[in-house]
């Protein structure tokens, strides 16, 4: 597969915020609004953003449009989720492949979006980005996210290098100092949710990035068994967990987190890390491309990203 870059983002661009999954309020969207045009860019929205139909942000049609005027509109840059929840999968249908091919552009999200980054990848080989959402951390400012890897990853022409200030936790060692991949992933429950899709993840020879929050440890212990069992781990190259914010049965459950997840990635023979800080991270959330080589270094406890998420404009 032919892996595309979308255009670095330049002072003044305009960023289109859209809204793929769950309604959103008015108030964190203005906050976010604010925050992105204090980086430095234009914000756009369509009107009919803060509509609602049950448990999201309006009709699959409404916003199948929205998000296919984003990536198809000349003026747009960038492609900026609002925030996640549920939605972004009864859009698969309904997106035009062949008018969304010619216009690769940043695409940044997590949560619910982790399914959109799969299907952009699987069709077109598009490098998106695992970060920080306009009307939810953003809405926050910092340092509910980390500015620092957010505009060397949508900005930045050099490779990105370590990730995160802070060291890792080491599960497992594997059987290398270093281990070399495709950085690829997301929100665990998305990816199990997408199995058998167009959408399935595809781990061969892959760094795998996994998080989640509020997920029992029973639940991500099936989660994590139906990769093993659908041979997601076969081939995959390391491992490394996000923060897994509030995953827990209850606080006296007599076991950690990490020995669950240790447990479930015990025999691969290849390093497994904890505690990186995108996605569902209350503080510094970390802005990842995927898609692109990155390197796992178990003896320094880092994730560096070994090439830039952008091309030049």
């Amino acid at each position: 597969m032919k892996i595309i870059k979308p255009k670095a983002l330049q002072p003044g661009d305009t960023i289109a915020i859209v809204a793929p999954a769950s309604n959103l309020k008015a108030d964190y969207l203005a906050r976010g609004i604010a925050e992105i045009e204090r980086l430095g860019f234009r914000v756009r929205h369509e009107d009919g953003i803060l509509s609602k139909d049950r448990y999201t942000a309006g009709s699959d049609k409404r916003r199948t449009e929205e998000l296919m005027n984003a990536f198809t509109d000349e003026t747009v840059r960038a492609v900026w989720a609002a925030r996640g929840g549920y939605g972004a999968m009864r859009l698969f249908d309904l997106l035009d492949p062949e008018r969304l091919r010619p216009h690769p552009k940043i695409f940044i999200g997590y949560s619910d979006l982790t399914a959109l980054h799969l299907l952009l990848f699987n069709r077109f080989g598009w490098v998106t980005f695992h970060g920080p959402m306009a009307a939810k951390d953003l809405a926050g400012g910092e340092p509910a996210y980390d500015r620092d890897s957010l505009l060397r990853a949508l900005t930045g022409s050099d490779a990105i290098g370590t990730i995160g200030r802070n060291p890792l936790e080491v599960l497992h060692s594997g059987n290398s100092v270093k281990v070399n991949g495709r950085l690829i992933g997301g929100c665990l429950s998305l990816i199990s949710a997408t199995m058998g899709t167009e959408a399935e993840i595809d781990t061969r020879d892959a760094i795998l990035f996994l998080e989640d929050t509020g997920t029992k440890p029973f639940a991500l212990d099936r989660m994590l068994q139906q990769l093993r069992l659908s041979g997601k781990f076969d081939e995959v190259r390391g491992i490394v967990f996000g923060e897994m914010t509030d995953c827990m049965q209850h606080p006296d459950q007599g076991y950690t987190l990490q020995q669950v997840l240790a447990d479930c990635t015990a025999g691969l023979g290849v390093p497994v890390l904890f505690g990186l800080p995108s996605g569902h991270s209350p503080i510094g959330n970390l802005t990842l491309p995927l898609g692109v080589q990155a390197t796992l270094l178990p003896g320094e406890r880092r994730l560096a990203i070994d090439e830039a998420g952008v091309s030049g404009s």
